[in-house]
Order: C-alpha cells, then structure tokens, then sequence
C-alpha cells in the first residue's frame, strides 16, 4: 500500500507507507543503532531532522517512558524498514509523521554518498508526491535554524538533586539528554540547569564548581551565548562540554568547527585515547565537528575519520568530548568521564579563592 511520499533533495520521491500521518520536512540523516530507539526518538539533538534506521525492525521491545531521554520526539519524521505498532502508535501521538516499506538502505546508501539531504515528507490518505515536494520545498539548511536552541532549551533554570553533597554544576541546556544529569546526579552533583542563552549573571548566582555545556542539534555557531559563557569564565572556572558543548567550547576558544559529510550517528564508534592508545566504543549523535582545537589539545579521535573526539587543557580546566559518554543508547565503555570531570573539579581552586 502506498500512502506516503519521501521526497528528496537529489530529486527522487520515494514511495513509502504511512505508520503515523502528517507532512514534515528536515535534514535527513540515519543511525545504525539496532536498539535504543526510545533514546534516540527522544534525543534533542535531532531537532528538525528526520531520522532513518539503517536496522530493518524498529520496535521489537515495546516503548517504555522510563527509556525517554527528553519530554518528548524529537526528530521532524521518522524512516523505517518496518515499524511495529507500538511505534507507530506513539509517533502518531506525537504527531510525528512516520513512514515505513521502503528500501531504507539504499536511502542510507544515498545519505553516504551525497552526504545529509534535505527531506521532505507527506503521509495519510490524501498524501501526495507533490505536497512531499512542497516540504522539500520549504525545508531549510541546519545551519539556518538560528533559535534551534530555544525549541529545546529550559525556559528558566531548573535544579536537581539540590541536596547533594557533590559539585554544584552549571549544565547550559543546550538540548541535555536526561542521562546527562543522571549521569551527575549519581556522582552526588546538584546539577543547576541553564537555558541555552543564560547570561553571566545567571552563572554569578550559582558561582558553580564547573559550567558544562551541554549536547544539542544543530550549528555550533547559533549557540553564541554559550560561547559567550566559555570566554567569561574560561581559566575561572573548570569547565567541560558533551557532544555539541566540545564544538561550542573550542570555537570560544580560537577552534573552528565544520558540518560534517554524514556526520556520526550510531553506538558503535571506535575512539582513541591519544595518551594511552585504548580504543573503546561510543555512542554519537552530531552532524558537526571540531577542524581546528584552537587552544585546547587534542586527547582523543575517531579511528575512523581522525576527527577529534576529546579536547583538554589542564592549565586552562576544560574537558570536552565529542561522542555521548552517557550512552543511553549503547556502550558504557567512557561513563568515566563524568568521573575525570569531578577529579578536575576538585584540583582546581575555588573561584575567588585567595
């Protein structure tokens, strides 16, 4: 049955079937992950995008809450080989049009090729090949969605575990996966979360341990008040960035980032540790890439492509990492971040201390 229309930059429409209806647009891009899809639907840092899974059953598990990583979906639409019903039931709940029984390898093949496309998406009964041409139409570049970090951002600061014994950390919420503050909670932090644009005065009033920046979709450059942030405090302050945070944090200082081919996305990244030459998986979800370190040293890359995958600079206190040592899809291998992060803190003054 065909009720659905996938229409693509490289001037293809492809034929599909609706799970859940509606017209959308995005960047397309796909993970290879084979389990973890709760986590990955609801991770901001695919906001306006429209997601394929490379694995042909996406659903064979059921859809569990306590799996979420955000409040809600958030990529534009979702490709599939085949979806359950469970699946399907829940982005049509969302209102996230989702479409599957279609060759979602050679769409991945495509993706690898020519690189991230802009998508367009029309599902339902009176879907049609031109209103998926009218999305793909109005479908924008990453890099255009300036206020990305609005529509995934707190909108006023939020505290956790605000009786901890830990470090008092300043997580700037650009789009924070929950396992994030999970991941400090459990290390006894009181994590004091940020909007996305939070001002100096907003960090003076919590006078943090560290200030972490956090993950998030989209072009490093439209985060400009969390680089603001980096230039205030850096050498001040310790600090430390996940995923689009290390992009974020090296740009602030004298870095360059670029958009990636395809980028990575996925539980299965080789990194290595330049200082001891240990490989261990990750889990990756970005689309954008440090090209240049600017003042920071480069600790960590991807066997595969070299890119950078952890920055650090003990003079200055910053620590960042490219890939998700949270997981939540995929391996625990680096969850010891979060514990390097807190050893930092703890070798580093006090802000203001004599």
């Amino acid at each position: 049955m065909t009720d659905a229309y996938v229409a693509l930059e490289d001037g293809r429409t492809v034929e599909a079937r609706a799970r859940a209806p509606g017209r959308s647009r995005g960047e397309l891009v796909f993970t290879t992950a084979y389990t973890g899809y709760e986590e990955s639907l609801t991770d901001p840092s695919y906001e306006e995008q429209i997601l394929t899974f490379s694995y042909p059953l996406i659903g064979n598990y059921g859809v569990r809450e306590e799996r979420f990583e955000s409040d809600r979906v958030h990529p534009r639409a979702v490709v599939a080989r085949e979806l359950t019903e469970d699946v399907a039931e829940w982005l049509e709940s969302e209102g996230v049009p989702a479409v599957d029984h279609l060759d979602t390898r050679d769409l991945v093949t495509g993706i690898r090729e020519q690189g991230a496309m802009k998508c367009g998406i029309a599902a339902g009964p009176d879907a049609t090949p031109e209103a998926a041409r009218e999305e793909l139409a109005e479908c924008k570049e990453m890099s255009d969605h300036t206020d990305i970090g609005a529509q995934v951002s707190v909108d006023e600061q939020l505290t956790h575990n605000a009786d901890g014994d830990g470090p008092t950390v300043a997580l700037v919420d650009c789009g924070a996966k929950g396992s994030i503050v999970d991941s400090l909670v459990e290390r006894d932090a009181v994590v004091e979360v940020l909007p996305y644009d939070a001002a100096p005065e907003d960090v003076e009033a919590i006078d943090p341990d560290v200030i972490f920046i956090s993950n998030g979709p989209g072009d490093p450059k439209n985060f400009e008040a969390a680089a603001d942030l980096v230039d205030e405090y850096v050498g001040d302050v310790p600090m430390a960035g996940i995923c689009l945070g290390q992009q974020v944090i090296a740009e602030a200082l004298g870095g360059e980032t670029e958009k990636m081919e395809f980028g990575h996305r996925g539980v299965n990244q080789p990194v290595q540790d330049l200082r001891t030459g240990k490989v261990v998986m990750t889990t990756q979800n970005h689309g954008y890439t440090v090209s240049e370190p600017g003042e920071l040293e480069v600790t960590q890359k991807n066997v595969n492509d070299d890119t950078p995958e952890g920055l650090e600079s003990d003079e200055l206190g910053v620590i960042t990492r490219q890939y998700h040592p949270e997981a939540n899809p995929g391996p625990h291998d680096t969850l010891g971040f979060f514990d390097d992060v807190v050893e930092m803190i703890e070798a580093a003054p006090k802000p203001n201390a004599d």
